[in-house]
């Protein structure tokens, strides 16, 4: 009996239809990319040697740990009470003593003054802070500043953040400005 060759496949074409399928899947698919955290830099101090003092009344200390154990400024606090405690202090709707002063400041876009808080949120967290309750931390801080335009909006233009113009959107901004400082990371607390 004679040797049988297997008859072979065409195979000329497959790279044209591999190539064609590979575009087809990487224009129609969407990557999805982490954004990050939205925080503007504060600007460069000009002809300063020491940045200005802020009073303590004015501070929002928050700390995390590096077992993930919060504290509100100096109490043992919890991420889920985080937003509250930070709408309250930012807001001071009450015009409290222990809570920040309140600047009147004209802002354009309301034709008339409004109080600014002059209070500041200080981040700290240790460098055995795990990242997820890093991030949890940033959401809830961001969700009170969120939550508090999208009220002040709809009280000053009748609608939602979101639905409002550049225009309006920069008078809120102005008005609650997002006022969070982040200190380098170190050994606050824990092994």
């Amino acid at each position: 009996m004679g040797k049988r060759k297997t008859p072979g496949l065409n195979t000329s074409s497959m790279a044209d239809i591999s190539f064609l399928l590979l575009t087809f899947f990487l224009l129609t698919s969407s990557i999805n990319t982490d954004q990050g955290i939205a925080r503007r830099l504060p600007p460069l101090l000009q002809n300063q040697e020491k940045p200005p003092e802020v009073r303590e009344r004015n501070i929002f200390i928050v700390k995390i740990n590096s077992k993930d154990k919060l504290l509100f400024n100096g109490e043992i606090g919890d991420v889920r009470n985080l937003k509250e405690r930070a709408k309250e202090f930012l807001g001071n709707p009450q015009n409290k003593e222990d809570l920040p002063e309140k600047d009147e400041k004209f802002i354009k876009g309301f034709g008339e003054t409004y109080p600014v808080s002059k209070g500041v949120i200080s981040l700290q967290n240790d460098r055995g802070t795990s990242y997820d309750m890093y991030i949890q931390v940033q959401n809830e801080l961001t969700a009170a500043i969120n939550e508090m335009r999208n009220e002040l909006a709809k009280n000053k233009f009748g609608k939602g953040y979101a639905d409002i113009s550049n225009a309006q959107r920069d008078a809120i901004d102005e008005a609650i400005p997002i006022a969070i400082s982040e200190a380098e990371p170190k050994n606050v607390g824990g092994n």
